[in-house]
């Protein structure tokens, strides 16, 4: 599978990802997590892309495919610990919610942790970039980024703390095409 590097990180990713959301949302059994995710790392997906709020997704994760964990490129998302929708950002609440998805995950660490949907006025009090920043001090995090979109994405590239952006683009919505993927590659972001 082909693999490129990961913005300014040290990862060489595949180009296919495994997204963690539906596996949550639609209950699916540990025993086809086990062979789906097995079946994909076999086949060279190195990406697994999870969030706290994606409901036992973490866990699912954790159970199938902890003992792999050198094989494969770890991404979680915090800040919606009472579920989608819900954010709490204060610090001390994104460092709880982080702790509780590396015990969920079986891992001492992630790759990447993503502030997921943050509103443009909290990053820019600045609280939640130094709680990722703190968190990426003690080992948790290799990498921090920001999964969002509008202005909110664009001001998470300009301020340049985070290694990564993740952000919508779809047929229907095509906003980051111009507002923010232009200026990440600019920035030299994964």
């Amino acid at each position: 599978m082909e693999r490129r590097r990961l913005g300014k990180t040290d990862m060489d990713v595949s180009v296919l990802g495994f997204g963690g959301s539906e596996i949550g949302y639609q209950r699916v059994s540990r025993r086809t997590v086990e062979r789906l995710l097995g079946s994909a790392l076999d086949a060279g997906l190195n990406v697994i892309d999870t969030a706290e709020c994606y409901d036992n997704s973490e866990e699912l994760i954790g159970r199938a495919i902890g003992a792999r964990r050198a094989d494969y490129h770890l991404f979680t998302k915090c800040g919606h610990g009472n579920g989608w929708g819900r954010g709490e950002w204060r610090p001390a609440a994104l460092r709880k919610s982080i702790e509780r998805s590396l015990k969920r995950l079986a891992t001492d660490h992630v790759d990447l942790i993503q502030l997921h949907s943050c509103a443009l006025a909290e990053l820019q009090k600045g609280d939640v970039v130094e709680a990722l920043e703190q968190v990426r001090a003690a080992g948790q995090a290799r990498y921090i980024g920001y999964s969002g979109d509008g202005q909110a994405a664009r001001y998470a590239v300009e301020c340049g703390a985070f290694d990564t952006l993740q952000t919508s683009v779809s047929v229907a919505d095509q906003e980051a095409i111009e507002l923010t993927v232009p200026l990440a590659q600019r920035y030299r972001m994964g």
